[in-house]
């Protein structure tokens, strides 16, 4: 005697064949993916950075600059930047399209039910009308013998993973981007702070100068030469307002805000502190920054789109199955009698696409390749950026620590100037010079200490601003 199964069961014998016959489909017709070699240095070509100690940075590394405005300002950020914000919508973006990538290599299940009520002429009696019910579950896959759908997950999956590499980049980004110009407004506002002072001390000697001339002491070319510097002091100040309020305006859409409500008007730059970090050997480098990691995915997922492009010239194999009931009456629907299947199976092999697929495998080669050279780069000027932000933050200092030898020196001579014009034993020429020198010296002294300042931000940068490859 013959057992009839069910609709049900059919499928599920179905569903299960389909798991055994994916199981079986292991082949693939594209390169396994191997990390490009590219040797690092031995160490870094500054040897006064090595002191026989590492310190890589801290995930917020920024604290060591002792400066809670900064603190403050790159907490808003990390929550209100746009950048950022879009940086983590693409993330989301990428893990939607690996879901959908990853969804080719499970069988699809679909539900369906008809209802048809119709006339038809019946041979011998007439026209009739009847009903048609039908209720059905179908079943479809399509073997991965060439491993076209498992290599369209790796790609997606990679470039899912590519992202979160770029969100960790642009948070890195933001964070010194947002250091460097609070920094920069606080040069401006000290450099401001200077071309002030200097201006109301060069007028305080140009109003003694105008008393020494009613007493017929001073000439009044002497007068002259003084309003000339005053004059040169007060132009001086309109360009470093205007640069100030620039780069609130700039902070300000790090930020994420409007420029009003952006307040820079506390704290100069000899309030910060400078951090110390050493780095550590190069060839841990490449395991604490973002951009390379992101870079290798993409790479990844390249290599694996070179398996897509070869497998599409392959023959593909779709298996479906279908099951439910069919009866004329709702009351009999369900009955055994009414029961239907269907299994079926088709294959389709490519013969002419106008030279569409290979040209396919062609630009996946040539996008590997592309890359291949941009992963090198990046991992390159990985290192190359250390070695830039390390020779920065030595000269920078030491630039810091001659130039304010220099404003002492200038500082002293202007005192001294002063002094001796007062007993009459040097004239304005004298003072007028020593003056000019302080003035740009002090001036010269507030941008070298951003350069410094600067320069630590990136390095914190091009160490990976403590980011670890997990």
């Amino acid at each position: 005697m013959k057992r009839q199964l069910s609709a049900g069961a059919v499928c599920g014998c179905a569903l299960a064949a389909l798991a055994a016959l994916a199981a079986l489909a292991a082949c693939t017709v594209g390169p396994a993916y191997k990390r490009p070699d590219i040797p690092a240095p031995a160490q870094w070509r500054d040897k006064s950075s090595d002191d026989g100690s590492a310190i890589w940075p801290n995930p917020d590394w920024w604290h060591g600059f002792g400066s809670e405005k900064l603190d403050e300002l790159i907490a808003q950020a990390q929550q209100s930047n746009d950048d950022l914000a879009v940086a983590i919508a693409r993330v989301q973006e990428a893990d939607a399209q690996a879901r959908i990538a990853g969804a080719a290599l499970l069988p699809s299940l679909d539900f369906g039910a008809d209802a048809t009520r119709q006339r038809a002429p019946v041979t011998g009696s007439g026209p009739a009308t009847f009903n048609t019910f039908k209720p059905a579950l179908t079943a479809s896959y399509e073997l991965d013998f060439w491993g076209k759908n498992r290599a369209l997950r790796s790609a997606a999956r990679a470039t899912a993973i590519a992202s979160r590499y770029d969100q960790d980049t642009v948070a890195l980004t933001v964070v010194s981007s947002v250091a460097t110009t609070y920094f920069q407004a606080l040069e401006f506002r000290d450099r401001l702070d200077v071309a002030r002072h200097n201006l109301a001390n060069g007028q305080k000697i140009l109003h003694g100068l105008q008393l020494q001339q009613t007493a017929g002491i001073a000439t009044a070319l002497d007068v002259a030469q003084q309003a000339t510097t005053v004059a040169l002091l007060d132009a001086a100040i309109p360009p470093l307002q205007q640069q100030f309020r620039q780069t609130v305006n700039a902070l300000a859409v790090l930020l994420g805000k409007t420029p009003e409500s952006i307040d820079v008007e506390t704290g100069t730059l000899s309030s910060l502190t400078g951090p110390r970090v050493a780095p550590g050997l190069p060839s841990q480098l490449l395991s604490r920054r973002p951009d390379v990691a992101e870079s290798e995915q993409q790479l990844i997922a390249a290599n694996a789109d070179i398996t897509v492009a070869r497998a599409a010239l392959f023959p593909s194999i779709q298996l479906t199955a279908s099951g439910g009931y069919e009866s004329s009456a709702l009351s009999s629907l369900i009955n055994p009698a009414s029961r239907i299947w269907a299994v079926s199976a088709g294959l389709t092999q490519p013969i002419f696409h106008g030279g569409a697929l290979r040209g396919q495998v062609v630009f996946s080669n040539a996008h590997y390749a592309e890359l291949l050279s941009a992963y090198h780069k990046t991992v390159i000027s990985a290192f190359s950026n250390v070695e830039d932000a390390l020779v920065a933050a030595q000269q920078t200092e030491e630039q810091q620590a001659r130039q304010q030898k220099a404003v002492d020196t200038a500082r002293r001579a202007f005192q001294y100037a002063q002094t001796q014009m007062s007993a009459g034993t040097v004239n304005i020429l004298t003072v007028l010079n020593t003056e000019n020198a302080l003035f740009s010296a002090q001036d010269e002294l507030v941008q070298v200490q951003y350069l410094h300042l600067q320069s630590l931000v990136n390095l914190f940068t091009a160490l990976g601003g403590g980011w670890q490859q997990g």
